[in-house]
């Protein structure tokens, strides 16, 4: 997974520079500024001198020398427990500056650490007392330059102040980084032309390495000040396929970089010194990848992961990386949900849902009598009042997780310790139940969890990880009775995410790490509420004066965790599965049926026409033009077809309705209502009659066996735009600003008697409507105005489920898909739009440069008629236009496509109607 991932890349730079030495060995927050080749000389001037061969490594806090002997301890000095520094066998005042034949540096110092002997993780072991260190370089040239340098940082480690410390080294740190340029020598290519370049650090779990950050017009350079691990990093702008500014320290410093399209273990990350250079590297390689990589939005995965193209475990690895979660920033790190409630059973039973944590509640209130605490303390509390006094994820709980594959990090975080063999990461049983049960613990997952890799629950490095209280050594992690090994385990919990009941409750926990519930009163009411240094705006560092404040505010923060970036503030829409898909054909909007039962002859045929749809909107990019005809004199705005497909009627803007044979090719009738335009038509049940809308606020019903209107509809005060029909109920859109439903309206309408129309309900709305549009059941309806708002109205109850104004101009068309679970809607703006039918949210935006006047969709790809007349094809899932077909001369006003999906109608500006087929 994502840390394994990062680590092995880290140890492949290991090898290319052959040392034992690691950015690790340092504190947190301090530099490696330099190395020089050097003895170690041991007992100076005695019988028993010895030169033990090796590096010594000049860092901000720290001297460290690096035998090349890996038998021999890695001695790490901290400068702040040096009592003398200066040159070796010189006395008096000027010792420190004297000139000297001898290359060698004395330190005299209190402690000292010894690390990785023989080349093993272990604690560190810690030798106190009074003692002098004599290194010997092999430039004796420089001994006077490192001297001069590491009593400038002995100065700054023993202000008494962390803030002071802190000012004097980025000083110097800059000072250095000031004094150097980027070596245009690393370019790959002569021709390369520069861009920019600036100051940074690339940033790897725990530590930050200073350098310099060249951008070309082809390719990204990091050069190290200190040369660490290799001397350039390089990455091809080609190669890039990700590219996301990150909150780094809660300021907006950071910039990561992937060469991969779902990895979650990014190539580079940078911090930037200033906003501004950060912001600049992004907009040149944003604008390079413009032409290249589509911008994934949280909605667009979420569109994906609705309709079942991303997995639960892919669709959270997205949402994490959105949140400014990167396996590079340890109190960032990606998190996932504990699933699995139950680890004593012997066999895991998925299809019960006892087995599953409840998704809807935070870990910290998943205990009843624990919560009772925790709310009693929170009521009386002053402000700011927090619920949790830990978070659920942070730098410690990562390696408390991750110690057996990366001890290392470990030591670094905890001052070269291991945690009490007690607190370890013992057994999955122990974990959890402390999380339910524990005052302070309420820690959730990481992605390793539900990946494929088993070694960070495995001891294979046979560490040394202490002695519990039972007298048993701290060894593999302890597995639930249903695993019979990792692999199996991991393998459960795997399915145990992407099962049924998670899917159908995962939009919940979204909802508390990264969405509306994680804010403001509905995280209090969720009892979500933590210390609010974690969230993001929680403080502003920038007006912290002190300097000591800030290093302590910044430390404190980054040791306690930090909450995602929020991504969503309105409920989440859930996942479609089986259990939701029979939405569509239920009866109400909040009815709930079970699948009803079908013969195998009626599944099939069902089957087959579903098979017959799919094939269909898998081959919509190769539609073919098949003929076309003029047969109006204005524009074309309605198309209706008989079932039998032989008869074609049209409504246009000359105020005609017309009667075209598609087997003769002829026109067969031309009737006219008024002289006011008509704006759509629609065919009855049984092909007997045809309802035209107008613009003198009638709507028109023509028996087409009689030859004549049959009826008026006079229901409006201003141009009908749009009708539906279903179940004898007629529904009619108008400028008027409302949409009507009328009773009474029978699929067949025989004889000369006229018809009572009744007005079942009448949905008001600010502005005129443009279009509506019915979901399958005819228990939804959608509407567009003029100025861009899209409705969702629940007709069982004639009101409003959701008002969402996604356009910045008129709704040109709006559709349900075929499940009812999103609307589609396109606008004078050029945007596509889906919204989630069940939350209101909106899911995915996508732009064209002209408007989009019609279209006919599946729920995955879209087919639009546009303002140019061309019909584009829109991949929803992958965020993209397919194809461009030329078509009408003039703007596309409306599309009609058949029940098997395999013929398409258009209608347009141009006042022809064009015939299309499917060639595949």
């Amino acid at each position: 997974m994502a840390f394994i991932r990062k680590k092995q890349q880290e140890q492949r730079l290991q090898l290319y520079s052959k040392e034992r030495f690691s950015l690790l060995l340092l504190n947190l927050e301090e530099y490696y500024f330099e190395q020089h080749t050097a003895n170690h000389i041991q007992h100076k001037g005695s019988q028993n001198e010895r030169k033990i061969r090796g590096s010594l490594k000049i860092c901000s806090k720290s001297v460290i020398f690096e035998p090349d002997a890996i038998s021999q301890p890695i001695i790490k000095i901290p400068l702040r427990d040096c009592i003398k520094i200066g040159k070796h066998g010189e006395n008096g005042a000027n010792r420190h500056f004297a000139m000297a034949k001898s290359g060698g540096i004395s330190l005299i110092f209190s402690q000292v650490y010894f690390i990785k002997e023989h080349n093993i993780v272990a604690p560190y072991k810690i030798e106190r007392g009074k003692m002098e260190y004599v290194f010997e370089l092999d430039v004796s040239g420089k001994v006077e330059d490192v001297v001069e340098t590491l009593l400038q940082l002995h100065r700054a480690s023993c202000l008494d102040k962390l803030g002071d410390q802190t000012a004097m080294i980025t000083a110097i740190l800059q000072s250095r980084l000031a004094r150097t340029s980027f070596d245009k020598n690393r370019f790959q290519s002569v021709s390369e032309k520069l861009h920019m370049e600036c100051k940074a650090e690339m940033v790897t779990p725990l530590v930050t390495n200073p350098g310099h950050v060249c951008i070309t017009d082809t390719n990204l350079y990091f050069q190290p000040l200190n040369g660490y691990p290799k001397p350039v990093v390089q990455i091809t702008l080609q190669d890039v396929r990700r590219i996301y500014k990150r909150r780094h320290g809660l300021m907006p410093l950071g910039l990561e970089v992937f060469c991969t399209e779902d990895d979650l273990c990014s190539d580079i990350y940078l911090k930037f010194y200033e906003p501004q250079d950060r912001d600049d590297i992004y907009f040149y390689i944003a604008t390079y990848l413009e032409h290249h990589v589509a911008e994934r939005t949280a909605e667009s995965y979420t569109l994906q992961w609705q309709r079942g193209h991303l997995s639960n475990r892919q669709y959270l690895l997205h949402l994490n990386n959105l949140a400014d979660r990167s396996c590079n920033d340890l109190s960032q790190y990606p998190v996932f949900p504990w699933i699995i409630s139950d680890y004593c059973s012997s066999e895991l039973d998925l299809s019960n849902p006892g087995t599953f944590r409840d998704l809807s509640k935070p870990v910290g209130a998943l205990n009843k009598e624990r919560l009772e605490r925790l709310l009693t303390r929170y009521q009386e509390m002053p402000e700011p009042k927090f619920m949790y006094g830990s978070h659920y994820s942070s730098p410690g709980y990562v390696l408390f997780y991750l110690v057996r594959i990366a001890p290392e990090y470990m030591l670094c975080l905890q001052n070269g310790r291991f945690d009490n063999a007690d607190r370890m990461f013992n057994s999955i049983a122990e974990t959890w139940k402390n999380c339910l049960d524990g005052a302070t613990d309420f820690k959730e997952l990481i992605p390793e969890f539900y990946g494929d890799d088993v070694s960070f629950l495995v001891n294979s490095l046979k560490l040394d990880l202490g002695k519990r209280q039972g007298g048993q050594m701290v060894d593999d992690v302890e597995l639930p009775p249903w695993a019979r090994s990792p692999e199996d385990f991991l393998q459960k919990s795997k399915d145990a995410l992407e099962s049924t009941y998670v899917s159908e409750h995962l939009h919940e926990w979204i909802d508390l790490v990264f969405g509306y519930k994680q804010k403001g009163s509905d995280a209090v009411g969720a009892h979500n509420v933590f210390h609010p240094l974690t969230y993001e705006g929680g403080v502003d560092l920038n007006s912290i004066e002190d300097p000591n404040e800030k290093v302590a505010m910044l430390t404190q923060i980054l040791e306690f965790g930090q909450t995602p970036k929020q991504l969503f503030v309105t409920p989440h829409p859930r996942r479609i599965t089986s259990k939701f898909r029979s939405l569509s054909q239920t009866s109400s909007y909040n009815a709930s049926t079970a699948d009803s039962p079908v013969s195998p002859g009626e599944e099939s045929f069902e089957d087959l026409t579903e098979e017959s749809k799919t094939l269909a909107w898998n081959n919509i990019t190769k539609l073919q033009l098949h003929e076309q005809h003029k047969i109006h004199k204005e524009a074309v705005t309605g198309i209706a077809v008989s079932c039998n497909g032989s008869s074609v009627f049209t409504t246009s803007q000359d105020s005609t309705l017309k009667m075209f044979s598609k087997e003769s090719k002829m026109l067969q009738r031309s009737i006219s209502f008024s002289n006011m335009a008509l704006s759509s038509c629609l065919l009855l049940p049984g092909d007997a009659t045809v309802i035209s809308s107008s613009w003198d606020n009638n709507v028109y019903f023509y028996s087409i066996a009689f030859g004549r209107c049959q009826d008026t509809l006079m229901g409006h005060d201003d141009a009908v735009s749009k009708i539906c029909w279903h179940d004898d109920r007629l529904y009619s859109a108008s400028w008027d600003s409302t949409v009507k439903v009328w009773s009474g309206v029978p699929a067949e309408m025989t004889g000369t008697k006229r018809h009572q129309f009744d007005v079942l309900a009448e949905l008001e709305h600010d502005v005129s409507v443009d279009t509506i549009s019915l979901n399958a059941a005819s228990t939804l309806l959608v509407s567009g105005t003029k100025e861009g708002t899209v409705t969702i109205w629940d007709l069982t109850t004639a009101t409003i489920l959701h008002q969402i104004p996604c356009h910045s101009g008129t709704v040109c068309d709006t559709a349900f898909s075929p499940d009812s679970r999103h609307v589609l809607s396109t606008g004078e703006d050029g945007c596509l739009n889906v919204i989630d039918v069940q939350t209101g949210m909106l899911i995915s935006s996508m732009a064209s440069d002209e408007p989009q006047r019609c279209f006919i969709w599946d729920g995955n790809s879209v087919l639009s008629g546009s303002q140019s007349g061309e019909l584009l094809v829109w991949d929803l899932l992958g965020g993209k236009i397919s194809e461009r077909i030329q078509g009408h001369t003039g703007a596309v006003t409306c599309i009609w496509m058949n029940e098997q999906c395999s013929s398409i109608i258009t209608g347009g500006e141009d006042r022809q109607i064009m015939f299309w087929k499917l060639q595949y």
